[in-house]
């Protein structure tokens, strides 16, 4: 079926048959030509959003001293513009569930953007712990920690690669609790988490030691065949893919050592000896 907007009919596409006809059209009534002529003339809000305590429903009186025509307002209306949006704000958070929603939206959008977070991702965060707040797991419980937890466990789902030390690092809340709120979640949410790559370290602790393209590469390649054989199963993805990148560099002669890898990717340097030592007798690498 062929919808042509310019007469308002619908035609099949192979025997031309006029299905319908004088279709409305649901579009708006004006017309813009670049991206800044469309956004002067929309008259509708933003989108609805998780990652706000109202889910951006409320209205927001403008802080701005002009009226539509851009002239300055006189010094009554904007004393009385001010108060309503005192009251305006306070009218919004009145009950403790608001509350505690804005308190944690407001923490979750921080510690995304301490972490670099993609919108997906917070907006993932923002639903779990709603979720999490329907099921009545925040009660008597941090919410700083809740809602780390719950930035975590977005990320796992979508694959970012976040450790549960740089969210820790990144809020005031101790290691041990945003990972016992995270089991929490876990369990109680019933979330399945993808199996983490190894592959997708390799970038991230590249990137801190600035090695060259070819000496990633190789270490994929590493990866990728431990993957094929399941000699990866059962073993932390950080220490592989450091390891990896160790081998790497020794083929590709780049100056690295296990100190600096150790330090890039947060696990020992007796871990990775004992990835390396593995990696090396399982794939048979001859360095």
């Amino acid at each position: 079926m062929i919808h042509d907007e310019d007469t308002g009919e619908t035609v099949c596409g192979s025997c031309g048959l006029v299905v319908t006809e004088s279709v409305i059209d649901g579009g708006p009534e004006w017309r813009a030509f670049t991206v800044e002529e469309r956004e002067s003339r929309t008259r509708v809000g933003a989108p609805m959003t998780y990652s706000i305590s109202d889910m951006g429903l409320s209205t927001v009186i403008s802080p701005a001293d002009k009226d539509a025509h851009g002239l300055k307002l006189p010094p009554d209306t904007r004393l009385q513009m001010r108060r309503l949006r005192i009251w305006q704000a306070r009218s919004r958070i009145y009950s403790s569930e608001d509350r505690n929603l804005a308190q944690a939206m407001s923490e979750l959008d921080l510690l995304a953007d301490r972490l670099h977070l993609p919108l997906l991702v917070k907006e993932e965060a923002a639903v779990i712990y709603r979720k999490c707040f329907d099921k009545d797991l925040v009660r008597g419980r941090s919410i700083s920690a809740i809602a780390a937890a719950s930035l975590y466990a977005a990320c796992r789902l979508n694959q970012t690669q976040r450790t549960l030390r740089e969210l820790s690092r990144n809020t005031k809340m101790d290691l041990k609790e945003v990972s016992r709120a995270y089991r929490l979640i876990q369990k109680e949410l019933r979330l399945q988490m993808p199996v983490p790559s190894p592959l997708l370290r390799v970038p991230k602790i590249a990137a801190m030691l600035g090695l060259r393209e070819e000496t990633q590469r190789r270490a994929v390649d590493i990866l990728r065949r431990a993957e094929r054989l399941r000699f990866t199963a059962g073993k932390d993805p950080m220490a592989l893919a450091a390891a990896a990148l160790y081998i790497a560099c020794l083929m590709s002669e780049e100056a690295c050592t296990q100190k600096m890898i150790s330090e890039a990717a947060g696990v020992t340097e007796v871990t990775i000896r004992n990835r390396y030592k593995n990696l090396k007798e399982d794939l048979k690498i001859d360095i």
